[in-house]
């Protein structure tokens, strides 16, 4: 009856993610030669990964941050002429896609200008 209610560790669950006494149900039922109760969280994890055949996978590179270049507001002017000219020009070879990703990034810089004109 004891064993009956004692709570089993659920095995969809990563190991990193388990608790101390889960480990240590696992690692119990795989033939060892140290003693499992001594071993701590990383040690435990390390064994049952061992045991199993399982490979450290490489951490997911993180994407570096990129500072963001501040520009003045006459900069920021100057970059909406520069783009209302590239708008006129897809608008007069009728390439509508190319404009309205234009008006759009003229739409930024007209929010960004407005926001370096308030400080």
């Amino acid at each position: 009856m004891a064993e009956e209610t004692k709570k089993k560790a659920p095995e969809g669950k990563p190991l990193e993610k388990m608790t101390v006494k889960e480990l240590r149900e696992i690692a119990k039922e795989i033939p060892h030669t140290t003693a499992v109760s001594d071993m701590k969280k990383e040690e435990l994890v390390d064994f049952i990964k061992e045991a199993r055949g399982i490979k450290e996978e490489a951490p997911a590179r993180q994407k570096r941050h990129v500072p963001k270049i501040k520009m003045t507001r006459i900069e920021l002017k100057s970059r909406i002429r520069e783009l209302k000219g590239v708008r006129l020009q897809a608008l007069e070879a009728r390439d509508a896609k190319i404009a309205q990703a234009v008006r759009r990034r003229i739409s930024r810089l007209k929010k960004k200008s407005r926001r370096a004109a308030a400080l």
